[in-house]
C-alpha cells in the first residue's frame, strides 16, 4: 500500500483543489425583454427560446 513519506503542506493542498472551483455561466439579456437569462434555457420571465414561446409564463 502507498504511503505518503512526508505530510503535504498546506500550499500543496491548496494548489490541488483550486482547480476543483465551479463556475458561473454569465447571464445574457433575453432578446425578446431584455431580463437576465442564462446561456441555452428558455427566460425565466417571459418563457421565450430562440424566437418562440415554449413555457407558459403566469403574469403576477
Amino acid at each position: 500500500m502507498a504511503v505518503p513519506k512526508r505530510k503535504s503542506s498546506k500550499s500543496k493542498i491548496r494548489m490541488r483543489k483550486a482547480s476543483h472551483k465551479t463556475t458561473v455561466n454569465p447571464a445574457k439579456p433575453c432578446p425578446e425583454c431584455g431580463a437576465a437569462q442564462q446561456p441555452h434555457r428558455a427566460c425565466p420571465s417571459c418563457g421565450y427560446y430562440r424566437g418562440r414561446q415554449v413555457v407558459s409564463v403566469s403574469a403576477e
